[in-house]
């Protein structure tokens, strides 16, 4: 829920009011940058936020929807705000995003609408598009292991742990038999074998073995 400062919502009321869009970007090392659709600069949240910076609100508004906790937003790039150098060394990964309503004719009365992370920031011509996620985002990403029948880690590395040398030339198909009949290595296979499949609706009690729900390796 947005709160408004009262003096801002009897201005919007009256008429009065002057609206424009500012942008403040924190990225990780601490560095700030603001930016407005406003035609001169403005001080929001003690940043200088500068006009003629090419980002619109029309490019952040249209597509951000939020129902994922998406947006996108769009600007110039130039040697006085966001370098193309800057971009490519990656300083603006996961830096933080604020879009403000702000009255420019009195800055300090303004309302916060969103705030967002920079995912991923990509160069079109003269100009950048940078893909936003909001809170919502943490909601839709996979967390975790996908359980499954067959290893999820690479043929010697950390997880599987055999000795790649020696083994020259061999290939690993992730599965249970080859894990443990080709490389020994069935203690550190990273799958589940036994999880019931198709097959499992087909399967028959197998005689002279306990049936007490325990492992069947």
């Amino acid at each position: 829920m947005r709160t408004i400062p009262e003096e801002m919502t009897a201005r919007i009321e009256s008429g009065a009011a002057r609206l424009c869009h500012a942008w403040v970007l924190r990225r990780a090392d601490g560095a700030e940058l603001g930016f407005t659709d406003h035609d001169r600069d403005l001080i929001v949240e003690g940043v200088t936020c500068q006009a003629r910076s090419g980002w619109t609100a029309g490019a952040a508004e249209s597509a951000a929807g939020l129902g994922g906790g998406s947006a996108a937003i769009a600007g110039g790039l130039d040697d006085a705000a966001i370098t193309e150098a800057d971009v490519g060394a990656g300083l603006y990964d996961g830096a933080s995003v604020a879009l403000w309503r702000v009255d420019w004719d009195q800055p300090d009365l303004r309302v916060r609408l969103w705030t967002a992370t920079l995912a991923r920031i990509r160069r079109e011509g003269a100009g950048f598009t940078a893909e936003l996620e909001g809170p919502l985002a943490k909601l839709e990403r996979v967390v975790g292991r996908t359980y499954g029948r067959d290893c999820d880690a690479m043929l010697g590395d950390g997880r599987c742990r055999v000795n790649r040398e020696a083994f020259p030339g061999a290939v690993c198909d992730k599965r249970w038999a080859t894990c443990f009949g080709t490389f020994a290595n069935g203690v550190n296979f990273q799958g589940f074998p036994d999880i019931p499949g198709d097959d499992f609706l087909t399967a028959a009690p197998v005689e002279g073995r306990r049936h007490d729900g325990g492992s069947r390796r």
